[in-house]
């Protein structure tokens, strides 16, 4: 089995925008920080003065 590294990653994501990458697209034309308030009041979020790992980004995760 190859190994991959930094480079690889960086030539298959060129190749994959210079293909049309609809994600990168759809990131020109949205702007999704305007969802924001929505998942912020609907999420629970646990007590972080406890300590643990810090919470995914909503915005982050309702993109992609």
């Amino acid at each position: 089995m190859a190994q991959h590294d930094l480079l690889d990653l960086d030539e298959r994501l060129k190749r994959v925008s210079d293909l049309g990458d609809p994600l990168e697209v759809m990131n020109d034309i949205i702007d999704f920080e305007v969802f924001r308030p929505v998942p912020d009041r609907a999420l629970k979020r646990s007590d972080r003065r406890k300590g643990g790992r810090s919470p995914f980004d909503p915005v982050l995760m309702f993109e992609y």
